[in-house]
């Protein structure tokens, strides 16, 4: 399949899925957050080496207002890096346990987000509105995604599958994320089935 083509399959698909009616017991299409937490030990000296990422956000009217283009977009950035980034873990690369930096042809999990948030921020998305977040695996390991507030929820983007999900619609239990307002900051999110955190998160 082409990259075109794969573009407006999944474009059909995420749409649909998003359009369609929530039951009773869905979970809600934003996350819901709960107060300050400790950021990622990873992302803690990314800030550090790297404070222009990690200011604080301009004013946000509410989550972005989700067109065909944005969401074009969406879909382009994350299947392109997913192709472009071969996955390996940061011992491997840097040879520690935890190292965010942005990847040329190799990275980590979180290298990936960080690439996809540099590129939608590149195409006009608001820093508000894209925001790394730390879950747990359904095997109890950390991973990290990048979440995309829109008036049509929470999208995630995520190195281990091109589809783009809502967060509801996932495997994962979510633990935290980016504060909206400010990118250096961490918030926590009640997903209901928070427990042990791998090292991605500590």
């Amino acid at each position: 399949m082409t990259t075109t083509s794969f573009l407006k399959a999944s474009l059909i698909g995420a749409f649909l899925s998003a359009a369609a009616a929530q039951s009773a017991f869905a979970l809600p299409a934003n996350m819901i957050t709960s107060g300050a937490t400790n950021p990622p030990v990873g992302h803690y000296e990314f800030c550090r080496s790297q404070p222009q990422e990690c200011r604080a956000n301009p004013g946000s009217d509410g989550p972005l207002a989700l067109t065909r283009e944005g969401w074009k977009k969406i879909l382009e950035v994350n299947y392109d890096v997913n192709e472009s980034v071969a996955p390996l873990t940061d011992k491997e690369i840097y040879g520690v346990e935890e190292y965010w930096a942005y990847p040329d042809k190799v990275g980590d999990c979180e290298d990936y987000v960080l690439l996809k948030r540099k590129r939608l921020l590149q195409a006009g998305f608001s820093p508000s509105d894209l925001l790394i977040t730390v879950v747990l695996q359904p095997n109890g390991e950390g991973h990290a995604v990048l979440t995309v507030r829109t008036d049509r929820g929470d999208f995630v983007l995520d190195n281990m599958r091109n589809k783009v999900l809502l967060w509801s619609e996932t495997e994962y239990t979510y633990l935290k994320r980016q504060s909206e307002q400010n990118s250096g900051r961490w918030v926590k999110l009640q997903d209901g089935r928070t427990v042990a955190v791998g090292s991605v998160s500590q």
